[in-house]
C-alpha cells in the first residue's frame, strides 16, 4: 500500500540537502558534452505548491528552502540549489517547489535524458503531465528497482540513479544494498546517489557498515544533522550515499554543509559529516 506523499515534506530540510547535492551530480555530469541518462526511481508528482493543503499541513519548508531563499551569503552550491527553485517561481515569491525531477529537467541538454518512476495513483499522473511535452523525458508507472534493472545500463553510457525511497516498507536498506551491487556490476562508469533517513542512529549505520563491506568502490557518505539523532520525535538528520561521484564533491560538501547546518539548526546541537566508505 503505497501512502507516502512528498507533498507533506517538500523543501524541508532534507531536500535542503538531496536537491543541492542532485544539482552538483548533474553540473558534473554536464561539465562534458558527451549526453547522459537520468533516472529518477521515485519521482513524486514533480512540482510541489507550498500554498497547497498538505504542505501547509507540516509547514515543513518554512524551516527549510524558505530559511535560504532571501540570503545573498550563500555558498555557491547553495546559492545555485536557490536559483534553480526560484526559476519556478518567476514572480519572485516562494511559492512553488520543484521535485527531483523538475530539478533535472532544468540540467537537461538537448541530448541528454530523463527517466522518472512512479507508481503513487495520486502523484503520477501530475509527474505525467509536467512532462507531456518535453521528449527528453519518459514518465513510468513503473517500480524503481526494477526499473533500474531495465534501463541500466544506457545506451550513452554516463549518467545518474537518483533513488529516494520513501522508507514506507520494512527491507528498504536491504534493497537498496542489493541494487548498489547489481548496478555497480552492470554500470561502472554510472553515478549512483540514494537518500536515507535518520530517526536514530542504527539502521543508517548498518546500511553504511554493509555497503563498506560490499566491495563497491568510490562510496561517498554525507550527512546533515540538526539534532542529535536519538532525539525522540521525528526525522533529525538524513544522509546520501554517492557511489562514483565527481571529483572534490566531498570537498565543496564539507564547505557547505556548514553553512547548511548552520542556517537550518536551531539547536546549535547538530552535526554533518562527509567521509569515504570505500576508496576508487
Amino acid at each position: 500500500m503505497l501512502s507516502y506523499r512528498h507533498a507533506f515534506h517538500a523543501g524541508n530540510f532534507a531536500d535542503c540537502l538531496k536537491h543541492t547535492l542532485l544539482l552538483q551530480l548533474l553540473d558534473g555530469l554536464n561539465r562534458k558534452d558527451k549526453p547522459w541518462l537520468a533516472l529518477d526511481t521515485h519521482a513524486g508528482a514533480g512540482l510541489y505548491e507550498l500554498g497547497a493543503a498538505q504542505a501547509q499541513k507540516t509547514g515543513e519548508y518554512r524551516d527549510g528552502i524558505a530559511r535560504l531563499w532571501s540570503r545573498a551569503d550563500l555558498e555557491p552550491e547553495l546559492a545555485a540549489y536557490v536559483a534553480a527553485v526560484r526559476s519556478e517561481n518567476p514572480d519572485g515569491r516562494l511559492s512553488r517547489y520543484p521535485g527531483s525531477p523538475a530539478l533535472i529537467r532544468q540540467r537537461l541538454r538537448d541530448r541528454d535524458r530523463l527517466i522518472a518512476c512512479e507508481l503513487h495513483p495520486g502523484d503520477q499522473p501530475s509527474l505525467k503531465a509536467l512532462f507531456a511535452a518535453d521528449r527528453r523525458i519518459a514518465v513510468h508507472k513503473r517500480d524503481g528497482y526494477e526499473a533500474a534493472g531495465a534501463f541500466l545500463p544506457p545506451p550513452e553510457r554516463r549518467g545518474l540513479l537518483f533513488v529516494d525511497p520513501a522508507y514506507e516498507l520494512a527491507g528498504e536498506f536491504e534493497r537498496l544494498l542489493k541494487l548498489v551491487g547489481q548496478v555497480h556490476r552492470r554500470w561502472r562508469e554510472g553515478t549512483v546517489a540514494i537518500w536515507y533517513p535518520i530517526l536514530d542512529r542504527a539502521p543508517s549505520e548498518r546500511f553504511c557498515r554493509a555497503l563498506a563491506a560490499s566491495g563497491v568502490p568510490a562510496l561517498l557518505r554525507i550527512e546533515l544533522g540538526l539534532a542529535p539523532y536519538d532525539t525522540p520525535l521525528g526525522m533529525k538528520g538524513s544522509g546520501v550515499i554517492v557511489c562514483n561521484p565527481p571529483y572534490q564533491l566531498d570537498v565543496a560538501a564539507r564547505r557547505w554543509l556548514a553553512q547548511l547546518q548552520g542556517i537550518l539548526s536551531d539547536s546549535g546541537s547538530g552535526e554533518t559529516r562527509v567521509e569515504w566508505l570505500t576508496t576508487a
